[in-house]
């Protein structure tokens, strides 16, 4: 396309460019990579655009793909892995995640390892829930054995996952649940401790409302397995006590709110959602899959007033243009299994979220765990969240709502809209690498940190740019410099800049009630859900991780990940 304008190559930085040609680039037969970041960028813009010629003329497709090229090449915004892997290539899976039904037969189990091999081939991530199988000992009708219970099933599913690469690039993940009234869940709450397997899952347990109000009042879980009913009763207090021993052991499992969940799920009426996709942004239905994408709030701040750093007029084209975007993906997308394009085309659904939200918070002057950055949390969700939903109207009114709308929350109230859902937090782990920016919305991890094994056994050491460049370069920043490289923090260097270490926190210097507000701060406005760690220092016990719960609980939360350091 003539009048394309390229990013030049020296504005990435060197880890960015080591994690592209690592995972991203296009390689030929012989695995020499033979595209430049720049040419990825086009692939994408082109592919992604290809859409708008279901809809209108070609006229409209290459002006989109010129305006979608415009907002990658910046680094305003990126969308998740798979689409900037397979975007434009074969065989065009661009998805993320993924939700799989398991139901209490042989032949459901294997067909979703199957189902699973496949979709993590192409470059997904999967979640499942186990709740529907029968629990260990109860008896099998055709062989008069007895059933081995679902964790015996995770670790086939375990072991395939170990020798499948997601779509050849990077290892796959899974999330599994498990209700709180399965009669396997203290096996399921304990199954990670000691370094066991399943180190390609992560696990949730599956938390009622009734189940927290039971922890509080003293009372009993009525177990119940899915084939044979009725199978006791456990005091809900050691249930709660033995998730958070087995977290502060092993940072597995976490917990997943599912009334908290149902209550925002837009189309109650097609099914109850179960799971969440491995990192837990994403609660879908059996079946659905879904595209996320994430902007770069750096990039929107230091444009106005020190009284309003963030330019909310940019930030505002950006969300829509994004939104288009990501809607376009679900009709290029190629999709593994008829199922899934089946469920996913039925409701649409889009993940749009932020990263780089710590070190926008640095350039706007504000610190991280203060009432401040909660403000303004609260402001930005709320705004990205009510200008996505003009932009999924607007793309109803131009392209039809998605099919599964008069089953949906929003068809009683005449909201008409092009998604399901339209925002999500994910993690953004490689891409906001790619976009020289702080992950999601988690604090720094470090202000100079070693990034071990990314890519292959690999190492890239980093040192934050915001805090280099506000650090500046004579004697005592240098020594300042020194302290910071040896220990990745400002955290007990004598006579500092306060102000300094006020703003460049890291989350280890963050409490974890502070941890937990943000997070609920974001999914307040947030339709899918919030991809958040509490870290905790190595010292921190188990009580702490049982108040870290219940806060997430009534904070209004949909799932809550802890991991102590060490």
């Amino acid at each position: 396309m003539a009048g394309r304008h390229h990013k030049p190559a020296t504005l990435w930085s060197e880890n960015a460019l080591q994690v592209l040609r690592a995972r991203y680039l296009r390689r030929n037969a012989s695995g020499t990579v033979i595209e430049t970041p720049e040419q990825m960028l086009e692939r994408v813009a082109r592919a992604v655009s290809a859409a708008e010629l279901v809809y209108g003329p070609a006229s409209s497709a290459q002006f989109w793909e010129q305006r979608f090229h415009n907002m990658l090449a910046s680094l305003d915004f990126l969308p998740n892995s798979p689409t900037l892997m397979n975007a434009g290539l074969r065989p065009g899976q661009l998805s993320a995640c993924f939700v799989l039904p398991i139901e209490d037969t042989l032949e459901s189990i294997f067909e979703a390892l199957s189902n699973m091999a496949t979709i993590q081939s192409s470059g997904g991530g999967t979640g499942f829930s186990f709740s529907r199988l029968r629990s260990r000992g109860q008896p099998l009708r055709s062989t008069g054995g007895m059933a081995s219970g679902p964790i015996s099933f995770m670790k086939i599913f375990d072991s395939a996952t170990e020798n499948i690469r997601l779509g050849g690039r990077r290892r796959g993940a899974n999330m599994a649940v498990l209700r709180v009234d399965h009669p396997d869940i203290l096996e399921f709450i304990d199954c990670k401790r000691g370094n066991r397997a399943l180190s390609n899952f992560n696990l949730s347990v599956a938390i009622t409302d009734a189940f927290m109000s039971a922890v509080t009042s003293g009372g009993r879980v009525q177990l119940r397995d899915p084939v044979g009913g009725n199978a006791g009763h456990l005091p809900a207090r050691k249930i709660f006590d033995r998730i958070c021993e087995a977290t502060w052991e092993s940072g597995d499992p976490g917990l997943v709110f599912l009334d908290t969940i149902q209550r925002a799920n837009p189309t109650p009426n097609d099914g109850i959602i179960e799971s969440t996709n491995p990192c837990g942004e994403v609660p879908l239905l059996p079946w659905e899959s879904c595209n996320l994408g994430s902007i770069n709030l750096t990039h929107f701040m230091g444009a106005r007033s020190a009284q309003e750093p963030m330019d909310w007029e940019r930030l505002r084209q950006t969300v829509h243009d994004a939104v288009r975007f990501l809607d376009d993906v679900i009709t290029v997308n190629r999709y593994p299994l008829p199922e899934v394009q089946r469920a996913t085309e039925q409701r649409r659904k889009i993940g749009l979220g932020v990263m780089g939200f710590a070190e926008a918070c640095i350039l706007g002057g504000i610190a991280y765990d203060s009432r401040a950055a909660l403000a303004f949390a609260d402001k930005l969700m709320k705004f990205i969240a009510a200008e996505a939903r003009h932009a999924s109207a607007g793309l109803a009114k131009e392209r039809g709502t998605f099919p599964a709308w008069q089953r949906s929350r929003y068809a009683p109230a005449g909201l008409k809209l092009r998604n399901a859902t339209l925002t999500s937090i994910a993690p953004t782990g490689t891409i906001s690498l790619i976009a020289g920016t702080s992950p999601g919305i988690e604090p720094l991890f470090g202000l100079a940190y070693r990034r071990v094994g990314v890519l292959e056994g690999q190492n890239l050491v980093e040192l934050n740019p915001i805090f280099a460049r506000t650090l500046g370069s004579n004697a005592k920043a240098r020594k300042v410099l020194e302290h910071v490289t040896r220990t990745g923090s400002l955290a007990g260097i004598r006579g500092g800049n306060t102000e300094l270490q006020r703003l460049f926190v890291t989350a280890l210097q963050v409490s974890p009630e502070w941890h937990v507000r943000i997070q609920a701060s974001f999914q307040r406005y947030v339709d899918n859900a919030v991809s958040k760690t509490v870290n905790l220092p190595a010292s921190a016990s188990v009580e702490q991780v049982s108040s870290v719960y219940r806060l997430a609980h009534r904070l209004g939360c949909k799932g809550i990940t802890i991991f102590r350091q060490g």
